[in-house]
């Protein structure tokens, strides 16, 4: 029993650097593509229409920041495990944060950065983008959300049975 509960915690503890490996690593690809190498363009071509190429680019990429939250989180709570912290409540906490961050990662990506990018660039795209992958994304981020309050729930109903036994 405990052999398997520190290889659970041991295996907790690889995924907790192997999501901090995927969110320092992507994260990096992401302010070089979208933050300097715009401050380079700049800096080489002046600055007629830098800051709407830059403003876009920044949209463009804001619902990977919340996916990149997500998987940090993810991290986060897979690092308390393998330090012992107890599951339900890890669990009901990560899947609430971890929802919320692809919830709104979808949310962004479907309606928000076409009506960004519009506003920018009034000639470019539409009103609403069809991006299954965010849907998807946001759709989950949904049900994730709902399942870490379930998570709570079943928590607090077990303490108040403990409590009566």
């Amino acid at each position: 029993m405990t052999r398997d509960l520190d290889r659970f915690r041991r295996l907790c503890g690889q995924y907790r650097w192997l999501a901090v490996f995927m969110v320092c690593s992507v994260g990096g690809l992401l302010l070089l593509m979208h933050v300097i190498a715009p401050a380079v363009i700049w800096l080489r071509d002046g600055p007629p229409d830098f800051a709407r190429r830059a403003a876009g680019d920044l949209i463009w990429a804001s619902p990977a920041a919340f996916y990149l939250m997500g998987v940090w989180f993810i991290g986060r709570a897979m690092g308390q495990l393998a330090r012992g912290r107890l599951i339900q409540p890890t669990l009901a906490s990560a899947l609430r944060r971890v929802g919320l961050s692809l919830g709104f990662g979808g949310v962004i990506s479907v309606f928000v950065v076409t009506n960004l990018l519009r506003l920018i660039d009034p000639a470019k795209g539409g009103y609403l983008y069809f991006d299954v992958a965010g849907m998807t994304l946001g759709m989950i981020g949904g049900a994730l959300f709902l399942l870490g309050r379930v998570v709570d729930q079943a928590g607090a109903v077990q303490a108040e049975l403990d409590e009566m036994i």
